[in-house]
């Protein structure tokens, strides 16, 4: 150690080296989008959905968010609401954004972009006429990326260098604790092992990683006498004559290979690998087609549980952005822009018409209300009424209907 090396150590003076190739730090993968992962592999959001199992998972939550219809209601001072078909945003939101992009791949994009991106998805506020929004753009981030400055207690956008102000940019937040890395980055380590798991049995099954066995050949053999023995075995045995019965001289041995215990642990690590970007994606493990495990609740309990766990708080962001930016702050206070997430009953047939029948029963909805929002029907003459038509006093006339106190007179 050289006499200032000594001198700075006394006093307490450390010395960095800088940053380089050699020795590079965190801040320096950052700037490249790349992290260095224990499995030894690179895991940016667009390699991580060339892992299966987080393809699956973002498209569940994201394509879910897009074919959910999306409206704007105007708030009744009887505390109800009602679809605010005339007002500009409406068909902004639920039926085309732009030009060039229908509304349910704009949304679906949109939230993908929010889970796999650092910072989340972005999207561009087209305004006209005085700050009215006319149209909203997808900021591809491969294309367009945003750089985000948290420095401040509001954040601040850049575009192409070029600062934009946060009234006009949508911003869907990662739900990542740490918004500079995104989900995809501080759980890179959980897909990295699944893309290590997938690339190694791609390996061992393409390129034969692993052989079936080895055919040995007593004393000394030279060189040209093995590639012979090799090409007339693989003709003999391989490809669609493996299976057969194999005649070998006096002089040769056969000895087949199998799989050692660590081999045999394979198909568990995957299946963990799969478990473990259900957790960071909190998804339920049978979206992720992983169905080989006894589930103790049903399916539709369990589908409850991703649309409460998984993708209400996504839509309630979602929601709450949109407001924020598109709505002033005198229009939010009689305006709302919600999904509505009765959509997820339109799969199953039965569980939509008993739900309805149900409302009808109890008059919380009428007839053609129930015909409108469960089957998309038109209304008929007399659906209008709310009655319940299970009971004897519903009847056209009835006591229920003539507002008697349910007391009717004997004919």
């Amino acid at each position: 150690m050289s006499i200032a090396s000594r001198f700075k150590s006394l006093l307490g003076i450390e010395t960095k080296a800088a940053s380089g190739i050699s020795s590079p730090e965190p801040w320096l993968f950052d700037l490249f989008g790349a992290r260095p992962t224990l499995a030894g592999v690179t895991v940016t959001p667009y390699t991580a959905m060339t892992c299966a199992p987080v393809a699956c998972a973002v498209r569940s939550i994201s394509e879910a968010a897009g074919s959910l219809p999306l409206h704007v209601y105007k708030r009744l001072p009887d505390g109800g609401k009602e679809k605010a078909t005339d007002h500009p945003l409406y068909a902004l939101l639920h039926d085309a954004p732009n030009a060039w992009t229908p509304a349910a791949l704009f949304r679906t994009q949109l939230m993908a972009d929010a889970l796999l991106q650092p910072h989340g998805g972005f999207a561009l506020i087209n305004r006209v006429d005085g700050g009215k929004p006319a149209e909203l753009i997808r900021l591809d981030p491969r294309t367009l990326p945003v750089a985000v400055d948290y420095s401040d207690p509001e954040p601040t956008y850049k575009l192409n260098s070029r600062e934009i102000p946060a009234a006009d940019i949508i911003h869907i937040p990662t739900p990542a604790y740490d918004p500079s890395l995104g989900l995809v980055g501080e759980g890179r380590d959980a897909i990295a092992l699944a893309l290590v798991l997938e690339r190694h049995a791609s390996r061992l099954f393409g390129n034969a990683a692993r052989p079936s066995g080895v055919l040995s050949l007593k004393g000394t053999i030279a060189e040209p006498t093995l590639v012979a023995a090799k090409a007339a075995w693989q003709a003999s045995q391989g490809g669609d004559k493996a299976g057969g019965t194999a005649v070998l001289p006096a002089d040769a041995s056969w000895q087949p290979l199998t799989f050692n215990s660590v081999d045999s642990q394979f198909l568990e690590m995957r299946t963990y690998a799969v478990a473990e970007i259900a957790r960071l994606f909190r998804v339920p493990l049978h979206l992720l087609m992983q169905v080989d495990r006894a589930q103790p609740r049903s399916i539709e309990s369990i589908g409850q549980e991703f649309l409460s766990q998984a993708l209400l708080p996504r839509l309630k962001s979602f929601e709450q952005e949109l407001e924020l930016k598109l709505l002033t702050p005198e229009e939010r206070k009689q305006y709302a822009i919600e999904f509505n997430i009765d959509g997820f009953a339109r799969a199953d047939l039965q569980a939509r018409a008993n739900a309805l029948s149900v409302a009808v029963s109890a008059r919380i909805l009428n007839p053609n209300e129930a015909r409108q929002i469960g089957f998309g029907l038109p209304a008929y003459e007399g659906g209008d009424v709310f009655e319940n038509f299970n009971t004897s006093s519903a009847h056209a006339g009835g006591a229920l209907n003539a507002g008697n106190n349910n007391s009717q007179e004997a004919a």
